[in-house]
């Protein structure tokens, strides 16, 4: 199973998945202009990071890990994720949704559609997350 994943990651970053890891990258290099700005800015390294090799990781709720609220996870994670989407969010969620259409176009491609849907998802409100490795069971 490990091989199928290495043969999916591979892929998926020769086919697009470097070009969205680059723009969540360069989200946090922007995010680093400002000292507020930084919370953010470490969240999208490490989401650009799966954003590169998506297959084998899940991001969850940090609440679920630490079995505590944070500040990421409580009322000022909310306003981040607030502020997030208005400056970064709908942008590169529009960016995975176009890639995950393309994708969808064939059969082959379709797991690498879902997976640009799940980084959709995940950069409308990615403040509170954080990025675990899935093991197979």
């Amino acid at each position: 199973m490990s091989i199928l994943r290495l043969l999916f990651n591979i892929l998926w970053f020769v086919l697009g998945g470097f070009v969205m890891g680059l723009l969540w990258w360069l989200a946090g290099l922007l995010c680093f202009i400002s000292i507020m700005g930084i919370p953010f800015g470490r969240s999208c390294f490490v989401i650009g990071e799966m954003a590169f090799w998506p297959f084998g990781q899940d991001a969850v709720n940090r609440r679920y890990i630490n079995r505590y609220d944070d500040i990421g996870t409580g009322t000022m994670g909310t306003l981040g994720n607030i502020i997030w989407f208005l400056f970064f969010g709908i942008w590169l969620a529009i960016g995975h949704l176009g890639h995950a259409l393309v994708c969808f176009i064939s059969i082959i491609g379709i797991p690498f559609g879902i997976q640009h849907l799940k980084l959709a998802m995940l950069s409308l409100a990615p403040i509170g997350k954080t990025v675990v490795a899935r093991h197979a069971i």
